[in-house]
């Protein structure tokens, strides 16, 4: 069986026995005429399906009953455990595991690019065509994953719905069993989606945002950083950076203190939050303003407006307000006086 392996810019054939382990030494010359052996181990079962012009990275192991497609590009280290495929023009960096049932990439035009170091976990579908009536099949659609990601079993995740865009996935996320992150969707770093979590096409969550889980976010959506949402929540407006919904239509619950101490926020920047909180969102007595006064007065406030913490959940929220963004959360009227 002939099998194809490319290093650096230099291309290289080797004949071997499908029943055989496989073993290449590869020699490659650089700077300054030192020759430095790449040589691992790699092992292809016999009973898996691997293009020839698959590129075949070393020490890389694939089980029976997998199938790579012949524009597939997999990292050194990779496995493929049983009955997981890879398809389409799709690229695994080094060191990426796919459990049994894993799919990754297909057939349309587009490519699935999947960094370092990345989990996948068993059934789940990643890189495949959205699930969006503007789709049109002779359309390069894309999907972009980072480093360091978990993501379990029972996913999936979706490429863009037209080749001017793509779905972006980021660094050390952890993405629980069953979840759902549709087309055009860009997603930050350090996340963590519990099970069925799903996210409409084109949300945007930034960094460190924790769901609770069976979460539902709308379409056009943004998930501020340090935002918690609650299990079961709908949520079908902006949540801004620091704060925590909740409900079967999320409102603002007030802020996520537990994750903010968690992440080690400051004292000082926790109570400049709330106190920050307080003002535009909890009435405190029966002449306050709209909420558009309240927002300008923190705004303008000689201490809580240098408190960096505070400028970036003031910006959030007015972000959140745009022409073309959603609004954020509704939020309870409390009157404490």
């Amino acid at each position: 069986m002939l099998r194809f392996l490319k290093v650096g810019n230099r291309s290289h054939f080797f004949f071997f026995s499908a029943l055989q382990i496989r073993s290449v030494r590869v020699v490659v010359d650089v700077a300054g005429g030192e020759r430095v052996d790449t040589s691992k181990p790699s092992f292809i079962h016999p009973a898996a399906v691997v293009h020839p012009n698959a590129v075949i990275g070393q020490g890389v192991s694939i089980g029976p009953f997998c199938s790579v497609s012949s524009s597939v590009k997999l990292g050194n280290g990779c496995q493929l455990f049983p009955g997981s495929h890879v398809f389409g023009s799709t690229e695994l960096g080094d060191n990426c595991m796919l459990m049994t049932g894993a799919v990754v990439g297909d057939d349309y035009p587009g490519c699935t690019i999947i960094g370092n170091n990345n989990r996948i976990g068993y059934h789940a579908v990643i890189g495949v065509k959205c699930q969006d009536m503007k789709y049109k099949p002779e359309d390069e659609c894309f999907l972009e994953v980072g480093h360091n990601n978990d993501i379990r079993e029972h996913t999936s995740i979706h490429r863009s719905s037209k080749s001017t865009d793509r779905t972006v996935i980021g660094n050390g996320n952890l993405i629980m069993g069953s979840c759902h992150i549709a087309h055009d969707c860009k997603i930050g770093n350090n996340n963590i989606f519990a099970n069925n979590t799903l996210l409409a096409g084109h949300v945007e969550v930034e960094d460190y945002v924790h769901t609770a889980g069976a979460t539902v976010v709308h379409q056009f959506c943004h998930l501020g950083s340090f935002s918690f949402l609650g299990g079961g929540s709908v949520v079908s407006q902006d949540v801004p950076k620091y704060m925590m919904v909740s409900g079967e239509r999320a409102e603002l619950r007030g802020l996520n203190l537990v994750g903010l101490t968690r992440y080690g926020f400051s004292i000082e920047e926790i109570r400049s939050l709330r106190t920050a909180y307080r003002k535009i969102f909890m009435c405190v007595d029966g002449n306050v303003g709209s909420f558009e006064e309240r927002l300008a007065e923190v705004e303008q406030h000689e201490n809580l407006v240098h408190v960096p913490v505070v400028r970036a959940m003031l910006q959030s929220i007015r972000h959140s307000f745009a022409e073309d963004r959603r609004g954020i959360c509704k939020f309870r009227h409390w009157n404490v006086s």
